[in-house]
């Protein structure tokens, strides 16, 4: 991909905003990886818009919680907010949106699947999102993020659950649950876990995540849409 002149159009038709400042967006996509791979002073990465949007994401989610659920108490919120916000999630909406085609990565991250890495596309939706708040304003990162994450709450806010769902369902039938580490890869400080369950012998589900208990949720969250649970 040309770095300087590539054309973002596509992604900005399916994120539904689209730039004034071109730049904003190229940068959100710019793993750490890349700019170092090109020594460029001018290739900033996305790890500073990250933890913009990381926190421009806190805020939104948890306004709409707040308004959306007046029965629930601050430990009821903050687990339901968890849910939204966690790897798993953000990475599915960001895979499914393309974001993958569009990040700039470097030969070997790439090589190794960087770019379908459910670490790096959580990473991606909060970068894209502190660039839009930055173009644009509150407004229309508020738009994003309701339009991509804040749909189909109930469904969404199962998967921190889902670990308790899958050992009810096991009791019931009699069943134990287990849990195996496939494989570990990455360095010290982004680690990634390839999780299994099983119910009895039956292997169900794998799940990948930065953390073994993100894995095992992963896991557990296929499982149960897989046994008709949620």
């Amino acid at each position: 991909m040309d770095y300087e002149a590539f054309d973002f159009g596509q992604l900005e038709e399916r994120i539904g905003y689209h730039f004034q400042d071109p730049t904003l967006l190229r940068t959100a996509l710019t793993h750490s990886s890349f700019a170092n791979e090109y020594h460029v002073k001018e290739i900033h990465h996305y790890e500073r818009l990250e933890f913009l949007g990381d926190a421009i994401l806190e805020y939104i989610t948890s306004e709409t919680l707040y308004e959306k659920y007046p029965e629930l108490s601050e430990g009821a919120l903050t687990k339901r907010r968890a849910s939204l916000v966690c790897e798993y999630t953000l990475s599915q909406i960001t895979r499914d949106l393309g974001y993958g085609d569009f990040v700039f990565l470097s030969k070997g991250e790439r090589m190794t699947g960087g770019s379908d890495r459910p670490s790096i596309l959580c990473d991606l939706f909060e970068s894209v999102l502190g660039a839009i708040y930055l173009d644009g304003g509150l407004e229309p990162a508020r738009k994003y993020v309701e339009q991509h994450l804040l749909t189909d709450l109930e469904h969404k806010t199962l998967f921190t659950d889902a670990k308790t769902i899958l050992q009810e369902y096991a009791q019931r039938e009699g069943k134990k649950v287990s849990y195996d580490l496939l494989e570990q890869s990455g360095p010290d400080h982004q680690k990634d876990y390839h999780v299994q369950v099983c119910v009895d012998e039956e292997k169900l589900a794998e799940g990948h995540a930065h953390s073994i208990k993100g894995a095992q949720m992963e896991a557990a969250h296929k499982a149960i849409r897989e046994l008709g649970l949620c």
